[in-house]
């Protein structure tokens, strides 16, 4: 919230607290090194249940009337605020759910009922770790996990030697091993007796206020030092003292969904850890060398003693400094905030009256018209090259496209229901490359969204691709390592001298048993072949992981348009240069206009008449559906690998685009032979076909060829881009050079020419 409230006023309202006093109030507490004011709301203490929830409302209405301007945010810690804020305007309402609050010892029996209301006005919600992420996540569908980060800066100070030793601390024998938090039903008292019993020379330090448990309850020993609470700034201090940190969690309903922000805090103050098998801190951590986990006391006396011997430096600490180098509070905070300027901008444009923009011509394309270049295709090449050609080069451009709308098989439109859909099957953005996503950022906003796919094996959902998770549910197992995992594999896996086909590419990785299960079926639904009459690309494009990572991708960038891919190609177009045209076939116009330079983005094959014969390509059908309830599966998308079943896969598309509406609509998707071409068929023969036309193509220096179509290749979105991009650097240097007889046509404009 300080970061926050370095753009915004941040207020924080509080619990109530009863007063004498006949009247409610606001006491308002300014804390200007955060920039945020602290809200303390007073009731009369004899007040009923109703009139409490009637007067928080009332304050709640005051603070906005006279402090804020506009609509607020309002950002729920608990749902049980959510009672009296529920029926204020807001620009957006955000729940972040920090914790499974309902499973806390003394829960207001309320809480279940409030946090389901709150997930239906909720824009967003974040969850404070993977754990409760996975637990919730099928009950919104704009749900983000963002696990603890750390400000490494700050506790990285507990590794130098100019910190003083605090006072109560400096005189405790070594070696010191301490936790600092909250003491209450979260913490495993009797393994905290049976370490200090067990290891009567080791000085434990427990920092922290005693919550909801009575402090009788604390397991008193000569070597237990139970020190109270502790503020933020003095933590590091008391941290370069420690030779290990300690999180004794009890294995109970409280810490099930758990994800400590002390663990990424001791590892930047350079302490190694033992903490008990708390999931998220096995799953992001456990894999560390300075990362022990234990099971019970005599496991945790063992995982000290081995962190002990660690030291205070080694390569155990560059592996922990490597791990927590990406989950700063700075990144946290910057993503949060994208996706709540989508969810305001929204809001805003509900509100709004529906813009009267003229719709693209349909008209046919006159001969006595002038342009420099044609673009056949309105897709990611068709639009990129455009927008390049008539903003960078101020060339007169004309677009076509054979159907009745742009951004090609990219095309999103709201359905009868005003759900916003892909009518081509779900379009997932996410690259590598910076100068894609810096040139597309020039005509959308995103929206963070990192996909996830589950298979549907015999009923069972697991994830998809292969990871960790899918092993331990499918099989049973407890693997809980990247080495284990890999073992376990290379077990099954087949060794073959020679990997050519598909089929052999996963046998050789994880071997036959898991083969058959994900991905014969499935491929040869998809393709019309068995994997053994595939080349070896179709399968190495969905990887093998020995992690828990389930994400589908591990693009540095993951994101999806903020107002989706249409009103991004929109935005592309809109130039006073570029004139668009659609329900034109090319075959149409290409002896009527006479234009210095074409751009095909269609089929290569039929630009040339089909003249050696067809590309074989895959095409798809869908099946589109809305459901009269707020959710039908649990991530974007689920796969069918089975052959038994006639889908391949079914996309619930509010997953995708974060939209909360009291419906959901999704797409079933079935691969077929004839249909528009989607897929190029990945053989060798196919290839020498393709091979004879790009010799014919090579052969017309006026045509770019350009797209997934064009050059018989599956891209990505980002590759078409990408190659778009490179296309139009290449025609502006040919035209610089004079090496073509088109170049004095495609100068680029402006003085750098």
């Amino acid at each position: 919230m300080r970061r926050f409230a370095e753009g915004r006023k941040v207020f924080f309202f509080e619990e109530w607290i009863p007063c004498d006093h006949p009247l409610p109030y606001l006491e308002y507490h300014p804390f200007p090194a955060d920039r945020v004011i602290a809200l303390r709301p007073r009731l009369p203490h004899w007040w009923s249940e109703a009139e409490r929830e009637a007067g928080l409302r009332d304050l709640l209405a005051m603070l906005i009337d006279t402090s804020v301007q506009g609509e607020p945010v309002f950002w729920f810690y608990t749902p049980m605020m959510f009672g009296f804020a529920r029926d204020l305007p807001a620009a957006a309402v955000v729940y972040d759910c920090m914790d499974e609050l309902s499973a806390f010892r003394f829960a207001d029996p309320r809480l279940l009922e409030r946090e389901s209301e709150l997930l239906r006005r909720a824009d967003a919600v974040f969850t404070g770790g993977w754990s409760l992420y996975e637990a919730k996540r099928h009950r919104h569908a704009n749900i983000h996990p963002f696990p603890s980060a750390v400000d490494a800066d700050h506790f990285r100070r507990a590794r130098g030697s100019d910190l003083a030793a605090p006072a109560d601390q400096a005189g405790l024998k070594g070696p010191i091993l301490g936790f600092y938090g909250v003491i209450d039903e979260r913490l495993d008292l009797p393994l905290i007796a049976d370490l200090a019993r067990l290891r009567p020379d080791w000085s434990l330090v427990m920092l922290g206020p005693v919550v909801k448990i009575d402090p009788n309850e604390l397991p008193r020993a000569p070597n237990i030092h139970w020190l109270g609470g502790r503020s933020y700034g003095e933590l590091p201090a008391y941290l370069s003292g420690w030779d290990v940190a300690l999180m004794p969690f009890a294995i109970n309903e409280a810490t099930r969904f758990i994800s400590p922000t002390k663990t990424p805090e001791y590892l930047a103050g350079g302490k190694p850890v033992v903490s008990t098998p708390i999931a998220d801190v096995q799953r992001h951590y456990g894999s560390l060398k300075g990362c022990a986990i234990a099971p019970d006391a005599a496991g945790f006396v063992a995982a000290c003693e081995a962190a002990l011997r660690l030291g205070r430096d080694g390569d155990w600490l560059d592996e922990a400094d490597r791990t927590i180098a990406d989950i700063s509070w700075d990144r946290t905070q910057a993503k949060m905030a994208a996706i709540l300027g989508e969810c305001v901008a929204a809001h805003r444009s509900a509100r709004a009256k529906p813009a009267n923009d003229a719709a693209p011509s349909r008209r046919p394309v006159a001969s006595h018209e002038d342009f420099d270049v044609l673009v056949v295709g309105a897709g990611f090449a068709g639009a990129v090259l455009a927008e390049r050609l008539a903003e960078g080069s101020n060339k007169r451009v004309l677009v076509i496209d054979k159907r009745d709308h742009l951004a090609g098989n990219a095309f999103d439109h709201r359905d009868a229901a005003g759900i916003l859909v892909h009518r081509y099957g779900p379009h997932i953005f996410h690259t590598n490359a910076e100068s894609v996503v810096d040139y597309l950022s020039r005509f959308t906003r995103w929206r963070p969204y990192e996909h996830r796919v589950l298979a549907d094996v015999g009923g069972r959902l697991v994830p998809m691709p292969i990871n960790r998770t899918t092993l331990n549910l499918l099989y049973g197992l407890d693997l809980r390592s990247d080495a284990e995992t890999t073992s376990f594999l290379a077990a099954r896996a087949e060794n073959l001298p020679d990997i050519r086909t598909a089929e052999d590419m996963v046998v050789s990785t994880v071997g036959r048993e898991l083969y058959e299960t994900f991905f014969r079926g499935y491929t040869r639904k998809q393709w019309g072949l068995d994997p053994s009459e595939l080349d070896r690309s179709v399968t190495a494009r969905v990887p093998t992981r020995c992690d828990a990572d389930d994400r589908y991708f591990q693009d540095r960038f993951q994101a999806m348009p903020a107002d989706g891919y249409t009103a991004m190609f929109e935005r592309m177009l809109d130039h006073p240069n570029i004139t668009l045209r659609l329900g034109v076939d090319y075959r149409d116009v290409r002896d009527v206009l006479d234009v210095a330079h074409t751009v095909f983005t269609g089929p290569v094959d039929e630009f040339f008449d089909h003249r050696f014969g067809k590309l074989p390509y895959r095409s798809l059908q869908f099946r589109h559906e809305t459901h009269d309830r707020e959710r039908f599966q649990p991530v974007g998308v689920v796969n069918y690998p089975s052959e038994d079943v006639k889908q391949t896969r079914i996309t619930e598309y509010k997953h995708l685009t974060g939209q909360v509406h009291a419906k959901t609509s999704i797409s079933y998707e079935f691969p077929c032979a004839e249909g528009l071409p989607y897929y190029p068929v990945p053989r060798e023969e196919n290839q020498a076909l393709y091979r004879r036309y790009e010799a014919l193509a090579r052969e017309r220096p006026d045509v770019s060829f350009v797209g997934r179509l064009a050059t018989y290749r599956y891209y990505n979105m980002d590759q078409v881009v990408g190659q778009a991009l490179a296309t139009y650097r290449r025609l502006t240097e040919r035209a610089v050079t004079g090496s073509a007889a088109t170049a004095s046509h495609l100068v680029p404009a402006g003085p750098a020419t």
